[in-house]
Parts: structure tokens; sequence; C-alpha cells
């Protein structure tokens, strides 16, 4: 699929890691960005194949009245169950995969750009390791995913650590990352780290 002139570089981190800060430097710097979760966004768009198939094994209930997806009652229904959220995965991830892939082959066809970064929090668990060349992953402490879980989205600590429960553990990541980008101090500390690395990669 990649040519040799074309580098990807996964970047992954956990939730409330600072990815999502990285990524906006990064791409701030010129730098193209295949967003994962705004590819997730767009397979279930309105009209899509994808709702279609949410509505299918779902039901109408998950809908919003204008036919959109109301995110917060489908999180409800996988949120503890993990069948229903293997039924989700099943249906989104194919889709998700395949659209990364046409982005991948777009850009390998360019002349102009030899760099490029997929950013993607499930990284490791859709196996899209696969298709970069460099994984880079953002992590933090434990107790500043929770704080900031709690404070960015009002949640308590309990749901926090369930949900960073849910996900791959930071051990098995860290193992499987060629790039761990610590981001346990300022904002700034975080750009300049990451900075230094893409003068690395250039």
């Amino acid at each position: 699929m990649k040519q040799n002139n074309l580098k990807i570089i996964g970047l992954t981190g956990g939730i409330a890691s600072g990815k999502s800060t990285v990524s906006s430097f990064i791409k701030s710097k010129g730098y193209r960005i295949i967003d994962a979760d705004q590819i997730a966004r767009d397979v279930v768009k309105k009209g899509s194949q994808g709702l279609k198939a949410i509505e299918k094994t779902f039901g109408k209930e998950i809908l919003n009245s204008p036919g959109s997806l109301n995110r917060k009652k489908l999180r409800k229904i996988v949120f503890n169950d993990e069948k229903a959220l293997m039924k989700l995965e099943g249906i989104t991830h194919p889709l998700i995969i395949a659209e990364i892939k046409k982005n991948i082959k777009k850009l390998n066809e360019s002349d102009t750009i030899n760099l490029v970064f997929l950013e993607c929090p499930l990284l490791f668990e859709m196996s899209l390791d696969t298709l970069v060349d460099e994984v880079w992953l953002v992590v933090t402490t434990l107790h500043n995913q929770i704080t900031r879980i709690v404070n960015r989205d009002a949640s308590s600590i309990f749901d926090a650590k369930n949900i960073i429960n849910q996900q791959m553990s930071l051990e098995e990541k860290t193992k499987r990352a060629d790039v761990v980008i610590e981001n346990n101090a300022s904002i700034k500390a975080l750009k300049i780290k990451t900075e230094t690395l893409l003068k690395g990669r250039c």
C-alpha cells in the first residue's frame, strides 16, 4: 500500500492523555493528519449505510428526531454490554478501516507529501498499526487522566475509571509503541517534545 517516499506515523494514546493536543500542534506545523475519530463520525452520519446498519441492529431509539445518530443513547447501550459493543464495532470498524485505507491510497499518489500522521485512539485495537511505519504514543499518569475526564466531561471518578479500564492497558501500548511522549508537565513542554520529534523525522 505504501510507496517508498511516503512515511506514515501512527499517533495514539489513552483517553485524556493529550493526544489531541499533540495532533493539533502537528497539524499547525503543516503536516497532514488522517483523523480516525472524524472518519468514525462520517461513516455513521445521517443517511449513511453505517447508520442504517446501526439502526437495524439497535432500533430506532438510537436516532434523534432529524434521523441522525444519538451518540449518548448508543453509548449507554454499549457501555457495560460487551456483546452490544462487539456488534457496534463489527459495523463501524470495517467502514472506518476502509476509509482510512482510501485516504492513504490517495496520499500515496501525491508527489508532494512524504509524511502523514494517522491519529487513532484505537490504533492497536483495530490493528491499524499494520498500516504505519512508526507509532507515537502519548501517555500521562492515571491521576491526570481521571482528573481531565472528570473536568472535561463532568463525569464521576467511577465512570472515568471505567472508561480507562475498557481500553488496552498502558503497559501493553507502551510495549508496542516506537516512541513514547510523556505528557505530565505543561502544554508548552509537550509541544517542545513534539517539535523535537518532528525535526528528527524531516
